[in-house]
């Protein structure tokens, strides 16, 4: 989606600062590389909006489903090893089930094990 989004119906994505800078302190050596390989990535969704929403990632023009984030709740959903094989540009969409709207976030660089945070905001 590109443009301008109200505020209402922007998605906020942030890496957890302290993921960023372990992620930056690796070394190129075959432990680093072995701990990459099995490093679990996630989303911490704090869907605020009524509707229920079906989260995807966009890798590279296609969509993967992550799962469910119900509404007004938290979720944490995992992001599958074969999508962050290495530094890789992400978004992620939030399809409201039994609604119109559809947000995209903007790109971020994931590496694998990051946590990543992304709020939904209410509709109006």
């Amino acid at each position: 989606m590109h443009g301008t989004m109200s505020s209402s119906h922007r998605i906020v994505l942030c890496l957890a600062l302290a993921i960023a800078f372990a992620a930056g302190c690796r070394t190129g050596g075959t432990r680093a590389r072995d701990s990459a390989a099995t490093a679990t990535t996630t989303i911490d969704i704090q869907n605020e909006d009524f509707n229920d929403m079906t989260v995807y990632v966009l890798v590279n023009g296609q969509r993967f489903r992550l799962g469910i984030a119900p509404g007004n709740k938290t979720t944490v959903l995992t992001i599958p090893r074969y999508l962050v094989p290495g530094t890789t540009t992400l978004r992620f969409v939030a399809d409201a089930i039994g609604g119109h709207r559809t947000p995209v976030t903007e790109e971020i660089d994931v590496t694998p094990g990051d946590q990543l945070a992304m709020i939904i905001n209410p509709g109006g």
